[in-house]
């Protein structure tokens, strides 16, 4: 069997700057091994995720937010992305860092590849095959997601990409180039399709934190929501939950996390046991210590105009049952995060701060079903799913009272057309579900939503659906790879 050395190479484009000045690529020469058998592939497909989360400023760029003046924490990573600047600064939480970190994945992913085919790419490797694809496969996706146009099928194949990868870093200076949107897809879906079959879950220690079948799957309904192409979300989706068993899965909110303090409520959120994390990752962040603090953050308007409550109302006439708190009477949360936080040194009183983050849920995977059976017409099955979403996020459920039907999404809507009542209702309780999460950015950016932001002082911030800033800035050290910037 014929051995490889890996030295987890890593795009120049993504130069770290995680501890001081010092590059990813200057850090990691010591910490070579050889992949010489399946496990120690696997150990390197650990690292094959992403280690940074894009939720401080893609939940700063929504409307999920306000400028909640009073509020303490003032910094570029949450300042900038509310009035849709770039963003100054590149460590954790900003968008550069999780530029880096997505490469820094992806060339773990390319790494493991070339080692399984030096070996021979026989069957004792294909789980580890199929997690190294679909992981190159889901960072890719992330990236051109933020740092490129939405995919629209009218200019896909004229709008800029980012590069995608396909083998590891042999030289220390290397150009790319950015192709298309459409490119880009092509090999998302083409690493996805063949990856995918050959995951084995039973390869896993910890599932949760791993691309197990159903993980895959429900990227693959992600994938194919954002591709446009809805008949295979369904499929999808239902592979993933064959019973159509997603009640089993969901989260608890009307009953165990009703009952939770906020702190019991933000240590079981992400655990690897809670059902609804289909997928959980490690990531570098100070999420959890900050986003209640945050000067542009969620406010009590926005908290009830969502889940409904203090007057106000929403589609399903009801205040849904998650758990909110305030701080400093300004900023309204539901506290979904803790942090982990790794001192420098035993002695030391400065770290790292760890937040896990659910990529994928149960609950995402059933209402992305719901928005592809609006959107080819299957009313009767979208509303099935809003239903089985709304009986486990409202107190004292009565169907005859909270349910969703065309006529209540219309008058709710103010709509005639009973799809358009539909979809606002699934986008809503996406919205809903994933506050603080940052997922209502993408789905700001696939329904082209306008976005307005205000000042304290009462100046006013749209951002419109064909605004250029929607499309974050590369990083300018991509330059040195010779990469062309995003227009501005």
């Amino acid at each position: 069997m014929k051995k490889i050395k890996y030295t987890y190479m890593i795009l120049t484009i993504t130069i770290m700057t995680m501890a001081g000045c010092n590059s990813f690529l200057d850090q990691l020469p010591d910490q070579r091994t050889e992949l010489n058998t399946p496990s120690k592939i696997s150990e390197l497909l650990v690292t094959a995720y992403p280690g940074a989360n894009y939720i401080t400023f893609t939940e700063a760029m929504s409307d999920n937010v306000t400028d909640n003046f009073g509020m303490g924490n003032v910094e570029n990573i949450n300042t900038d992305p509310y009035f849709w600047r770039d963003v100054q600064g590149i460590n954790q939480d900003s968008p550069t860092f999780y530029w880096n970190n997505c490469y820094a994945a992806i060339a773990a992913s390319n790494q493991a590849l070339e080692a399984i085919q030096t070996l021979g790419d026989g069957p004792e490797l294909r789980s580890q095959k199929g997690e190294a694809l679909v992981t190159r496969a889901y960072s890719h996706f992330m990236l051109v997601n933020l740092f490129s146009k939405t995919y629209d099928p009218a200019t896909a194949s004229t709008d800029l990409g980012i590069p995608y990868v396909l083998e590891p870093e042999k030289v220390v200076w290397k150009n790319y180039e950015r192709r298309t949107v459409a490119y880009v897809y092509e090999q998302i879906e083409k690493d996805l399709v063949e990856g995918l079959p050959l995951i084995n879950d039973n390869n896993y220690e910890v599932q949760s934190y791993h691309f197990t079948r159903r993980a895959a799957h429900a990227f693959a309904v992600r994938f194919y929501l954002f591709k446009r192409d809805y008949q295979k979300v369904i499929n999808h989706a239902e592979i993933a939950f064959p019973s159509n068993n997603f009640l089993n899965s969901m989260r608890p909110w009307t009953s165990t996390y009703k009952e939770w303090t906020a702190e019991a409520l933000s240590l079981n959120y992400t655990k690897a046991t809670e059902s609804s994390n289909l997928l959980l990752a490690q990531t570098t962040s100070w999420w959890a210590r900050r986003y209640r603090g945050y000067r542009y953050s969620t406010s009590n308007d926005i908290i009830y105009s969502v889940f409904g409550g203090a007057g106000r109302v929403n589609v399903i006439g009801a205040q849904m049952a998650y758990n909110v708190w305030s701080q400093g009477n300004l900023s309204f949360y539901v506290r979904k995060f803790t942090e982990h936080f790794v001192r420098t040194s035993i002695n030391a009183t400065t770290g790292r701060g760890y937040v896990m983050i659910p990529l994928f849920t149960t609950e995402e995977v059933l209402l992305s079903r719901a928005e592809a059976h609006v959107m080819l017409g299957n009313m009767d099955q979208a509303f099935q799913d809003l239903n089985t979403f709304v009986g486990q996020r409202v107190m004292n459920y009565n169907p005859n009272t909270h349910n969703l039907t065309e006529q209540k999404v219309m008058n709710y809507y103010d709509v005639t057309d009973p799809q358009e009542g539909a979809l606002k209702a699934v986008l809503d309780m996406r919205r809903a579900e994933f506050m603080h999460e940052g997922l209502r950015w993408f789905d700001i950016l696939r329904h082209k939503i306008p976005v307005t932001h205000r000042t304290h002082t009462g100046e006013v911030y749209t951002l419109e659906p064909n605004d250029l800033r929607r499309v974050l800035q590369i990083p300018e050290d991509a330059l040195q790879a010779g990469l062309e910037l995003n227009p501005r």
